[in-house]
């Protein structure tokens, strides 16, 4: 099994060791050149060829494991391991020291319980190699602590990175995701409040401009309630912006009767039940602002009942169900106000059902954990 960290995805936020840092490994060999350049090895062209060898092999494994190519890897893995195996059973003495660059091509070549069963495999060989050769226990130790240790501690090294590389890159992912969440509340609290807002203004200018000539105290009074109503918009549009705003459902409720019939619908408001929490209560008065937005700007209805409990909310009225069919209870084809509606509540797990009725006009529900559905 290859270790899959060392496979090189484009565009990853962290960077394994090079290659380049393991092949002054390599250099284990010199002890075996030593000893057949000062002729204690014979023949001395095998001792050379099996050295060559024996580099080219550990450069090629270090190489393909590093771009991803683990079949490569594992078959000049084997053919290092046979070659240092076999020439240390032939010349002995500085050939020992090749067992330990065989560990650290498994530790770079391998992952998992791979590693753990080659290096438990070429310990055992090379201990066995050096006992053959006529070397002391201490030899025969050190030797074989030297093979596997290398090997677990490359294996080690190489793991950790790994860990660090997907640690990053899950910290970069979930600062996308709060990013990308930030947007979606923003984006959901502006269309609440502007919606909201902004159709309120509408229906009083409305009012103002028919009331301008008949009767201008009361049109006055409209176009004061204009400018609070804008007043207040701003302030609510700062605090959206900061991540600051709590809506009192009084004041929503106080706010959704005062628009409904400065546009001529008449209201008929119910609150049964405790009062509701903090968390309950801004989430209750989100629903009365998209409710009564929705009956302002669509129904063209003449009458509205809103019924609160300390869990629920259910708008009704009498104007004009739309195009969904009676009996529609989901909102996902409704607008977007509704679906950011929808989104907002199940998050605390809560449910909003919406469509027309069978009698006529439309109904909007939004209950929270622990209610039942408002009669």
């Amino acid at each position: 099994m290859v270790a899959p960290h060392l496979a090189a995805p484009g565009g990853k936020p962290y960077e394994p060791p090079r290659f380049t840092g393991f092949l002054v490994f390599a250099l284990l060999g010199i002890a075996a050149g030593a000893e057949t350049a000062g002729g204690a090895l014979r023949p001395a062209w095998l001792s050379w060829a099996g050295l060559a060898v024996s580099s080219l092999l550990y450069g090629f494994v270090v190489v393909m494991s590093f771009r991803g190519r683990p079949r490569p890897a594992w078959i000049a893995l084997a053919a290092l391991a046979a070659v240092v195996t076999a020439l240390a059973w032939r010349f002995g003495g500085g050939w020992h020291y090749l067992f330990p660059l065989v560990g650290v091509a498994c530790g770079v070549a391998l992952y998992g319980r791979a590693v753990r069963w080659a290096l438990a495999a070429l310990t055992a060989v090379t201990a066995a190699t050096v006992w053959a050769a006529g070397g002391r226990i201490d030899l025969i130790l050190a030797f074989s602590w030297g093979t596997f240790s290398t090997g677990v501690v490359v294996a080690v090294i190489l793991h950790l990175h790994a860990v660090i590389g997907e640690l990053r890159e899950t910290r970069q992912r979930l600062a996308e995701a709060a990013v990308a969440q930030e947007r979606l509340r923003f984006a959901r609290d502006l269309h609440d409040l502007l919606g909201h807002t902004l159709s309120v203004i509408v229906v009083k200018a409305e009012a103002a401009r028919r009331l301008a000539r008949r009767d201008p105290g009361q049109a006055e009074r409209q176009a004061a309630d204009i400018e609070t109503v804008g007043r207040q918009a701003l302030g609510e549009v700062r605090e959206a912006v900061t991540g600051y705003r709590r809506g009192g459902l009084a004041d929503e409720l106080d706010r959704a009767a005062d628009a409904l019939r400065a546009a001529g619908v008449e209201v008929v408001l119910r609150r049964t039940g405790p009062p509701p929490g903090a968390h309950a209560e801004s989430l209750l008065g989100w629903v009365v602002r998209e409710g009564v937005t929705n009956v302002i700007r669509h129904s063209g209805a003449t009458r509205a009942e809103i019924h609160v409990t300390g869990t629920s909310v259910t708008i009704r009225d009498d104007g004009r169900a739309g195009p969904a069919e009676p009996g529609t209870t989901g909102v996902g084809s409704a607008g977007s106000g509704l679906r950011g509606l929808a989104e907002r509540l199940a998050e605390s797990g809560g449910l909003v059902e919406a469509g027309p009725l069978a009698e006529g006009g439309f109904r909007l529900s939004a209950r929270l954990p622990g209610s039942a559905p408002s009669p």
